[in-house]
């Protein structure tokens, strides 16, 4: 006999069931608890050059106020012409990333060539856009297409802005200072790894959700370096003093011999009989 009860099958993807439940609750009087979300923090940037694109981000991923992880991969792999730097929520960003480059990788094999940045942003911008914010993932494209290099940033509402450079996250403002006052259009590799990985430890220096280490992709039209980490941190310091000093560096003022009355006690080892 059949079963009366029917199993339905769950959908992959974002689940947003509390939704309605953390609402109700923040629109509740003021003596009920209120749900405050965890403040995190991160600095991504990016620039293009002369014959490609720079991304860099720092390595600290936090929880509130603990470092959960020191060395933590913020730049993702979406297509081999298309990195993407995340921030807001770890597990936001790697799922919204995880669907962009399965996306992108059925329209490579369908299209037989990689795919064009204007493309990846429209996807990322539409899926957003259609959550309402509810997905806590800011997304910074860098890449090169037949067009030419180009840098998007996609905010959590589905905001989309181009320009030569883009910073995000909470240590976006220094970071932005720095390319305010050093950026100039046709700059060379060096130039540019040089200006971005300034500006992301601007983010790390002057952000307490940033640090650790600098990471950064160079995608130009023949090829990706991925170099990780770009730059170490340098919180360990070395000593600068000597501590070891030779014998008699210091005067004895007084001496005291006190002598000790020791007592002799035999000591004997008797081993256990086992039955």
């Amino acid at each position: 006999m059949a079963s009366p009860y029917v199993l339905a099958t769950e959908n992959g993807g974002f689940n947003f069931e509390n939704c309605l439940r953390n609402s109700q609750l923040q629109g509740s009087s003021a003596n009920d608890i209120k749900i405050k979300a965890k403040k995190t923090g991160t600095t991504i940037a990016g620039m293009v050059f002369k014959d490609g694109v720079v991304l860099g981000a720092d390595t600290r991923a936090t929880s509130g106020e603990v470092v959960s992880d020191k060395n933590c991969s913020k730049i993702h792999y979406i297509a081999p012409n298309i990195y993407c730097c995340g921030a807001g929520t770890a597990a936001d960003t790697e799922k919204t990333t995880d669907m962009l480059r399965s996306n992108l990788a059925l329209q490579s094999l369908a299209m037989g060539r990689n795919p064009r940045l204007v493309m990846a942003c429209r996807i990322l911008q539409d899926f957003l856009y259609r959550h309402r914010g509810q997905i806590s993932a800011m997304l910074l494209l860098g890449g090169v297409d037949y067009t030419g290099p180009h840098i998007f940033t996609v905010g959590p509402y589905g905001s989309v802005n181009k320009a030569p450079f883009e910073t995000m996250g909470s240590g976006s403002l220094p970071a932005l200072a720095v390319f305010e006052d050093r950026f100039k259009p046709n700059m060379s590799e060096e130039e540019a790894k040089q200006l971005v990985r300034d500006a992301i430890t601007a983010g790390i220096t002057n952000d307490l959700g940033s640090g650790s280490n600098v990471d950064l992709c160079v995608i130009r039209r023949d090829g990706v370096e991925y170099i990780r980490p770009f730059e170490t941190s340098n919180y360990k310091s070395q000593r600068l003093g000597k501590y070891k000093y030779d014998k008699g560096a210091t005067a004895v003022l007084s001496e005291q011999a006190i002598k000790l009355q020791v007592d002799v006690v035999e000591e004997t080892v008797q081993q256990m009989e086992v039955v």
